[in-house]
């Protein structure tokens, strides 16, 4: 007798909703203008409480600095973000948000906001309770391997 697969089935479930949920989230970031990845920055350099050198976003983030110094470029171009010299150290680059930065940040959320809607719309309110105590059960694991 076979026994099925069903951890296999569910890495499967999790990483079809993943691509669902990076389609659907991407269709409502079209019409902010930016990226995900440029939008997972601007949510990251919100969180700090001074504007970090690129070093520390790409900490956060778990990329290579260059991939910070590329969405920077884009977001820069943008407005939504600006270089500026470090007060003690004016040989260190600091990243601050600008006035449109936030207002893209307000528009991220609305966007995320809908985007998990679309996702969420099958699921009653308990629902909804369950998975996400579900899904911090799998998140507050905090990526350790086993």
């Amino acid at each position: 007798m076979t026994i099925p697969d069903g951890d296999g089935l569910l890495a499967e479930q999790l990483l079809r909703l993943t691509r669902r949920l990076h389609r659907i989230q991407k269709h409502h970031l079209e019409p902010v203008g930016i990226t995900p990845a440029q939008a997972r920055l601007l949510r990251t350099l919100s969180h700090f409480d001074a504007p970090p050198r690129m070093a520390d976003i790409a900490q956060r983030l778990e990329v290579v600095p260059r991939a910070v110094t590329t969405l920077v470029d884009g977001l820069e171009a943008a407005g939504a973000v600006r270089r500026v010299p470090d007060p003690d150290n004016r040989r260190v680059i600091r990243i601050e948000l600008t006035d449109a930065g936030r207002d893209v940040l307000r528009a991220l959320r609305n966007a995320r906001r809908a985007a998990a809607e679309d996702i969420l719309a099958p699921l009653t309110a308990d629902q909804r309770t369950e998975l996400g105590g579900l899904l911090s059960a799998l998140v507050d694991r905090g990526g350790r391997p086993g």
